[in-house]
């Protein structure tokens, strides 16, 4: 009975999203209507809190790899693109400054 509930509710609820609070009022409401013991209601708070924790890495991992595709094919600078270039204007400003200054002491 236990797997039964833990299955359905495992595929049956949205788990990237579940807070804790969530688990555990659903865990108490189980415990509460006898549908399981207090020991499989941790269990299962447990469980549900690594497995959502897990799916919300792995929603999160998947979003980020896609927008990277994403501004990869409609070829949009990324930060670190921009941190590159930045660093090259300091650059050729200084060589600038130098020069100026090089050439006033002239």
């Amino acid at each position: 009975m236990f797997d039964l509930v833990k299955k359905t509710m495992l595929t049956g609820i949205g788990l990237a999203v579940m807070t804790k609070d969530k688990v555990e009022d659903l865990a108490k409401e189980m415990i509460d209507k006898g549908k399981m013991s207090e020991r499989e209601g941790k269990e299962l708070i447990d469980e549900l809190l690594r497995k959502s924790e897990e799916a919300r890495k792995d929603f999160e991992s998947r979003v980020e790899e896609i927008i990277h595709r994403v501004l990869e094919k409609i070829d949009v600078a990324t930060k670190e693109d921009v941190d590159k270039i930045e660093k090259k204007i300091k650059g050729l400003e200084q060589r600038v400054s130098r020069d100026k200054k090089r050439t006033a002491d002239e």
